[in-house]
């Protein structure tokens, strides 16, 4: 019973896999004359890859982090600058960055992970701001300020310049597809186990052997990790940055694509990331106010939908299986008239 069971969750992460995968090509064939289309995509591909990582601190270990833009400004400004000041490829500093930032994440970890709820929140909050504050105040000279930082180099393979919308999505969703399944690797993986468990119950964690402390910090230094390699992945797209785009505003829109989705699961981030990306184009026209709907949409997914879009699209296929299944038994208990 129990080895039936592992091989149809193995059977259905290899479907999802191979469904990943498909998307990958296919999706930029079906809309590659679009240009339109190719950004939003690349960008909802690199929003997946940091909210699949930011899932794992708050949806898998419970710590939430309201200033994960910061390594997300890490990423890109430090790939960005070697690139171009260093002169690295960005297949090299793409890697250097997000291993560089999930060891400050860790180290950044260890005295805070005793806090909890508000607290930690707000230490993630104070972290964003020093990283903000750092790029504008502290080193204009190698960051831009407010300038920005322009001529970003992109990626090449050999002398092939990848420039043309529909390849650098291709480039981003083959690394979003790793970032999935090494995500998936990790949650059934005895560090998954571990995190499960502190996220339930903290003081239960420890009493069974759990070093609480370590596997906190493991949870920021992957969630970081995946925020990085999608911020140098953001930079070498887009090819300029500016610190608007790390500000505590994204770091809330991130935490909302999750919460809206579905914390802790597989799709949910994905659906999060998807419809939101939607929703945020529709309301581009409110400009200053979309803040206000992002707020509206964190309490209203809280009190009313608390498991998110993935949630609801399980309880409707749960609701449909019982009742595909009572209306086939009554079939079969119906008395057979002679």
């Amino acid at each position: 019973m129990k080895s039936n069971l592992l091989s149809s969750v193995s059977s259905r992460n290899r479907l999802w896999a191979i469904f990943l995968i498909m998307l990958v090509f296919a999706i930029p064939l079906m809309f590659g004359e679009q240009r339109y289309i190719m950004v939003l995509l690349t960008m909802m591909s690199i929003n997946i890859i940091i909210c699949s990582g930011l899932d794992i601190l708050y949806g898998y270990s419970g710590q939430i982090s309201m200033g994960h833009a910061a390594f997300y400004a890490m990423g890109a400004y430090g790939s960005a600058i070697l690139t171009k000041t260093v002169g690295l490829s960005p297949w090299i500093t793409v890697f250097i960055v997000s291993i560089l930032t999930a060891g400050f994440a860790f180290l950044f970890a260890l005295p805070v992970t005793k806090l909890v709820f508000m607290f930690l929140s707000l230490v993630t909050i104070a972290l964003g701001e020093v990283v903000y504050q750092s790029i504008v105040v502290i080193f204009p000279a190698y960051t831009g300020g407010t300038i920005g930082f322009s001529s970003i180099p992109r990626f090449k393979i050999g002398e092939f310049v990848i420039r043309e919308r529909a390849h650098y999505l291709i480039l981003v969703m083959v690394f979003m597809v790793f970032c999935v399944i090494m995500k998936q690797m990790l949650v059934k993986s005895r560090v998954g186990r571990a995190l499960i468990a502190i996220r339930e119950n903290t003081v239960a964690a420890g009493g069974m052997g759990i070093n609480v402390r370590f596997y906190k910090s493991v949870a920021f230094a992957v969630s970081a990790f995946y925020a990085a390699m999608a911020g140098a992945l953001y930079a070498h797209f887009v090819g300029y940055i500016s610190p608007e785009t790390f500000n505590r505003a994204t770091s809330a829109k991130f935490i909302t694509m999750i919460l809206f989705g579905g914390n802790g699961t597989l799709a949910g981030p994905i659906l999060g990331v998807a419809v939101l990306s939607i929703f945020s184009e529709l309301i581009q026209a409110f400009g200053k106010y979309q803040m206000f709907f992002y707020g509206f949409l964190i309490v209203a997914v809280v009190i009313f939908v608390p498991d998110g879009l993935n949630g609801i699209i399980l309880r409707v296929y749960s609701f449909g299986k019982k009742k595909i299944g009572n209306k086939a038994k009554g079939k079969t208990d119906a008395p057979s008239s002679e």
